[in-house]
């Protein structure tokens, strides 16, 4: 009660937004919706890249009935490196996307709604905080699974498709799981080891995208039910 007081005294005490201050928060909006949409488009190449690479990879490998599996395998290195670059571009997207979004929110949509800023909520003082110490609104992991789930699970799915794809038909199609074990081998490493790693390779990245899934569920279920408290 006594919080809840002290806000509604602040409140009353803070100046309304001048006309010059409005128009600056406009300009500021606008700077923020096109740096958004730099990052946004560089998450978009890096994308192309692992879809050009898989797609070279897979002309190598079925370019012919003796051509080898192995571009197939180490274009998941490539698509990995690639996932790893747009993880790390899709942070700072995400910092640019939040502060946009908490301008319409917080800004916006409550002057086209009311015509009132609830300049009481502190949302500025959060958005100033944002500007003096930026930092990263999403985790590593969280960006990874992120960017799984949106572009990469049908890559490594197709990757992974083709790889035993080709494994099965090429040179002729297998007649035993121990064939298929055999063609696998690379060099010094024996099939098992390389069908273990690949299928560790399609676990990992897979739990990775589940585990984001369930995290940002949760994550949606705090903030939806902390705005029906408020």
């Amino acid at each position: 009660m006594a919080k809840n007081e002290t806000e509604q005294t602040a409140a009353k005490d803070r100046a309304p937004l001048t006309a010059a201050e409005i128009g600056a928060l406009a300009h500021l909006y606008r700077g923020e919706i096109y740096r958004s949409t730099v990052w946004r488009t560089r998450l978009d190449t890096t994308t192309n890249w692992s879809v050009v690479t898989l797609g070279v990879a897979l002309s190598i490998s079925f370019s012919s009935p003796g051509a080898s599996p192995l571009p197939l395998i180490l274009v998941g290195v490539l698509i990995i490196f690639f996932l790893m670059l747009e993880a790390r571009r899709y942070r700072y997207f995400n910092v640019f996307r939040a502060r946009a979004r908490w301008m319409e929110t917080h800004f916006y949509t409550p002057m086209l709604k009311e015509g009132d800023l609830h300049l009481e909520e502190h949302w500025q003082d959060v958005l100033a905080a944002d500007y003096l110490r930026p930092e990263y609104h999403v985790g590593v992991m969280t960006a990874i699974g992120r960017r799984i789930r949106r572009n990469y699970f049908w890559i490594l799915l197709i990757q992974s498709l083709a790889y035993a794809g080709k494994i099965a038909v090429h040179p002729t199609g297998v007649t035993s799981l121990q064939q298929a074990v055999a063609r696998a081998d690379i060099g010094p490493f024996p099939g098992e080891l390389v069908l273990g790693t690949g299928l560790f390779y399609v676990l990992l990245w897979g739990g990775i995208a589940w585990w984001s899934t369930r995290t940002d569920a949760a994550r949606a279920r705090k903030r939806s039910s902390m705005t029906s408290m408020g």
